[in-house]
């Protein structure tokens, strides 16, 4: 990022032409930028109907709607403007250009105005991963997780232990650093180790959640895999409710993997169409299994899809074998071909296997509503249907993580503990929950010590 010194610029809506396009300026100079482009500076907050002009030649380039937002209340915590315009590409262009001829104003880099809310302490860490997060999100169930990060969810959570990991800190760096002060009491390290464990407790509780706020983030990625011809691109298709991937009545058609994102139920669902497995001595399809092969066995649920109308023994070895990791589903496709009597024959077989069996036809969609309902209830099981994730990121795991091994290395320490150690590891502790945040600062430290125990009056 460039100099916070810079005032800095951008169209902060979507892509025109639109009915109306947002440009914010953020910086030292926005007062003066807004001034230069409408003559004068609203009330803080308050819109108001502004001619904008070109500062250099005078031309009225729209009428707009202004905001003056002045420092720190504002999205950034510097002075803001923002200016509601008319949303076609000239437009913009001329305002854009006209800011750029202003002296100290610049072009935003990507990310910048988040990355100043963060530095002027508007955002922590995770509220800006949950704005990132709420803007990606496709589904109503990652929505509802990101802008639960957004309003601090995890970083008020944080916060707190934060809070308590500091005031068991301040409690031994005071009789290490005031061993004779008269009003320190001597056994300061009980009480810090009893904070220490309460904390390491309640956070190796949040970590033990099944990495159900990553997995939400990510999507159930769900493998249609199985021998050829046997209607894997069919039934793709008809979960995805298009002609995404191609369908002929001759083997070997799918060669690469075809990967469609969509939304179950308000869930987010990555559906994997893979070439047929079988042996072949065709280099190309041989590629084409190796990579189905590869991605099926990396995805969270696998589809055997099978030809009820000719498949003979279930592959029960052989999905066992390559799919060893994953949650495995029998999907016998094409049940309009065959009779009754044929699929309880195949149901009296199956009945005795550890698989869940699923009859459909993709064709028809005999049994299709019955098989979609289950996958979205599992969708909604996998992907967590209980209280909100607090964990949506393996960058929060890994601080987490490492703050709660060096709270039980400190809580490990035999007794007579020895103050140093235990204080390094605490020390330790609060980098690494500080890395979550963002914030770290041992100037904290201090101020407990010197609110609570009154050294140096």
């Amino acid at each position: 990022m460039s100099q916070a010194a810079d005032t800095i610029f951008a169209l902060s809506s979507g892509r025109p032409p639109a009915a109306i396009a947002v440009v914010r300026i953020s910086g030292p100079h926005a007062r003066a930028a807004l001034e230069a482009l409408i003559g004068r500076v609203p009330e803080p907050r308050k819109a108001a109907l502004a001619r904008v002009r070109d500062p250099h030649s005078g031309d009225v380039i729209d009428e707009a709607l202004a905001l003056w937002f002045p420092a720190p209340r504002s999205e950034t915590g510097e002075d803001t403007a923002e200016l509601q315009l008319h949303g076609g590409r000239a437009v913009i262009a001329a305002v854009l250009a006209a800011l750029g001829r202003i002296a100290g104003c610049r072009p935003a880099e990507a990310g910048e105005f988040t990355r100043r809310a963060f530095e002027n302490g508007q955002l922590d860490l995770t509220r800006v991963e949950g704005l990132a997060d709420l803007i990606g999100a496709d589904t109503e169930a990652q929505r509802r997780q990101a802008f639960r990060q957004l309003k601090g969810l995890l970083g008020d959570r944080a916060e707190a232990w934060r809070t308590q990991l500091i005031g068991a800190l301040a409690l031994v760096e005071a009789r290490i650093d005031f061993p004779d002060e008269g009003d320190v009491p001597e056994d300061l390290i009980a009480p810090a180790l009893v904070l220490a464990k309460q904390l390491r407790d309640e956070i190796a509780h949040v970590l033990a959640d099944q990495r159900r706020g990553e997995r939400l983030r990510e999507g159930l990625v769900v493998a249609i895999a199985g021998p050829p011809n046997a209607g894997k691109s069919s039934l793709l298709n008809r979960i995805a409710r298009r002609e995404a991937a191609i369908v002929s009545p001759f083997e070997g058609t799918t060669r690469d993997v075809i990967e469609v994102h969509l939304d179950l139920d308000g869930y987010p669902i990555t559906l994997l169409d893979t070439a047929g497995i079988r042996e072949s001595h065709d280099p190309v399809e041989q590629e084409g299994v190796r990579r189905a092969r590869e991605r099926a066995a990396g995805a969270d649920l696998v589809l055997w899809v099978m030809d009820a109308a000719t498949s003979g023994e279930i592959p029960v070895e052989q999905l066992g074998r390559e799919f060893s990791n994953n949650t495995k589903w029998l999907i016998w496709n094409k049940t309009d071909l065959i009779s009754a009597l044929r699929v309880k024959a195949l149901k009296s077989i199956i009945h005795k296997l550890d698989y869940r069996c699923y009859f459909i036809s993709a064709l028809t969609e005999s049994g299709f509503d019955e098989f979609l309902g289950v996958l979205a209830e599992h969708a909604r099981q996998y992907l967590g249907s209980g209280e909100p994730a607090l964990v949506t990121r393996a960058r929060h795991r890994r601080a987490l993580e490492d703050t709660v091994a060096a709270l039980g290395r400190a809580v490990a320490e035999p007794s007579p503990a020895r103050e140093d150690i235990v204080a390094e590891e605490l020390r330790l502790a609060a980098r690494a929950l500080g890395r979550l945040t963002g914030r770290v600062d041992v100037e904290d430290i201090l101020d407990v010590i010197f609110r609570d125990f009154c050294i140096g009056k």
